[in-house]
């Protein structure tokens, strides 16, 4: 079964993100909320335009990344792009009880599908 994303052409993800492999920021994980600040301009990378329009309204990194149908490390690259250009805002959810983990990436990838099932 093919993974949108994840079997993606290696070449595409290595332009995507400049050849790029970690972000310039640590703002990101999972559950950050990330909103546009502005809509996307002309001759915007389209990836980044789709973000912006996307995160018109809070949205978690994982679920950019499930509509991109992009990893979540690449995702986190170009949110990391948009943050510093001061496009768009990340916040953290409220703190979570101590001891508490946050569950895998393909456990919320696979939460994610099954919703768009229903």
């Amino acid at each position: 079964m093919k993974r949108p994303g994840r079997d993606d052409d290696p070449d595409r993800l290595f332009t995507l993100t400049q050849g790029r492999t970690r972000p310039d920021s640590d703002a990101f994980d999972l559950v950050t909320l990330v909103v546009s600040e502005c809509d996307p301009a002309p001759g915007m990378q389209s990836e980044h335009a789709a973000i912006l329009r996307l995160c018109r309204t809070p949205a978690a990194v994982v679920e950019v990344a499930a509509e991109l149908r992009l990893p979540v490390g690449i995702t986190t690259i170009l949110l990391s792009d948009l943050l510093i250009t001061g496009r768009i805002t990340a916040r953290h959810p409220q703190a979570r009880p101590a001891g508490t983990r946050l569950p895998d990436a393909s456990t919320l990838e696979k939460v994610l599908v099954g919703l768009r099932e229903l």
